[in-house]
């Protein structure tokens, strides 16, 4: 009975029922398409830093990445790669650093080397996926090179021009040699655009006279943020002068970001939902104010407060299941839009770097359980929290001062 007497009150007024529902649908539509876009953007920045140079775990020699020493080097062996053939792991690749001096004609420019196994390094970066001009590396390619945007610019080079590389070898010799571009990439991030090169790993052992040596080994996982935890299992099969870093560990600043989106997420939530939740508080005082003869009728009748207290709040629990319910929905159905199609911004903003990682100019969203299941549950807490106090009010009533009410 108490049910059936809530369903009926909630529509006794329709205007004031639509209007509370609207606003609680729309607040949690629009907050699940906003955490979505925030997710998104948090994954951009993720994917910039890690998926583009860093890789989600890095194996070197104890120490390599503090100074990035030539001389800490190592060579890879049947027992180390055993150790990464997990299943977790989707790709590994092994790297060589160098840096020196690129020239083309009368432009020169300091830059960083990378050498790579194109074949394996397309399954830890996705540098590939970031060709302007020009086309990747390719295994048998003995003296290619992709460069970033900036660098290219500045050398003033295009697919096809020869750049002339001087280091320092590892025997002590100055190591040179001529190097044709193959492509041209930009990722939005400074660093790597205006000072990166990628050349085939045999040609810069060749040159820095390290013949079968690398640096480092770079891998990826198939959930980045369980890198941490995967580097805690491998480590203790690595030998001792080797070390596994997480890409927490090479990107502090990243990890704090990631660290930081839950509470940011929350603190969202709850200003929006302390807004929605004051409307829905008026709304249901509003109501009890215009039912008091109606409830004095009924704890006359024998109606007990408890029960008052429990119709009222199946009321709250009704429109807030009703909104919460309409408004996933809605959101969903915005964040698959968002997701699908995205908006473009490129023609007004410029990727920015923050953090080791790039937020692009475009906004699109990630759909995520959480980012639809905390603004759900909040949602009906706040309903039934704004309808607590004019449900004990109306339970605290005196039926004779009740009825009496105009």
């Amino acid at each position: 009975m108490l049910y059936q007497l809530a369903l009926r009150n909630i529509w006794r007024n329709r205007r004031r029922t639509l209007l509370t529902l609207s606003a609680m649908i729309i607040s949690s539509a629009l907050l699940i398409l906003a955490l979505g876009i925030f997710s998104g953007m948090l994954r951009d920045m993720l994917v910039s830093a890690t998926e583009q140079y860093y890789g989600h775990l890095v194996v070197n020699s104890s120490g390599y990445q503090d100074d990035r020493d030539m001389f800490r080097h190592f060579e890879m062996s049947p027992d180390l790669e055993d150790v990464f053939k997990q299943d977790e792991i989707i790709g590994a690749s092994q790297r060589l650093r160098g840096f020196g001096l690129l020239s083309h004609e009368e432009e020169s420019a300091p830059s960083e080397v990378l050498g790579i196994l194109p074949s394996q390094e397309k399954n830890v970066t996705n540098l590939q996926d970031s060709l302007i001009s020009g086309k990747y590396l390719t295994p048998d390619d003995r003296g290619g090179a992709v460069i970033g945007a900036g660098l290219a610019r500045r050398l003033h080079v295009v697919p096809g021009d020869q750049l002339v590389f001087v280091t320092q070898s590892a025997d002590g010799s100055i190591g040179n040699d001529l190097i044709e571009v193959r492509g041209v990439f930009s990722t939005g991030d400074v660093g790597h655009d205006n000072g990166l090169i990628l050349v085939p790993l045999v040609w810069l052992q060749r040159v820095l006279v390290l013949p079968g040596k690398i640096h480092e080994i770079a891998l990826r996982t198939d959930d980045p943020l369980n890198a941490a935890e995967l580097a805690s299992q491998y480590r203790p099969a690595l030998p001792e002068n080797m070390e596994i870093l997480d890409w927490g560990e090479m990107l502090p600043e990243m990890a704090e970001v990631v660290a930081s989106y839950d509470v940011s997420r929350m603190i969202i939530v709850t200003i929006l939902y302390i807004a929605t939740g004051l409307g829905i508080l008026n709304t249901f005082f509003m109501a009890v104010m215009e039912r008091t003869r109606e409830f004095g009728v009924l704890m006359a009748l024998g109606m007990r407060p408890g029960q008052i207290r429990t119709m009222i709040l199946l009321e709250t629990t009704v429109m807030g299941s009703l909104g919460l319910m309409c408004g996933a929905f809605l959101g969903v159905l915005l964040s698959l839009y968002m997701a699908i199609v995205g908006v473009d911004l490129s023609g007004t903003l410029t990727p920015i770097t923050y953090a080791g990682g790039t937020i692009l100019p475009r906004l699109h969203a990630v759909i995520e359980p959480g980012n639809i299941v905390i603004p759900s549950v909040c949602l009906l807490i706040v309903s039934l929290l704004a309808g607590f106090l004019p449900a004990n009010r109306a339970a605290k009533m005196q039926p004779v001062v009740a009825i009496r009410k105009d």
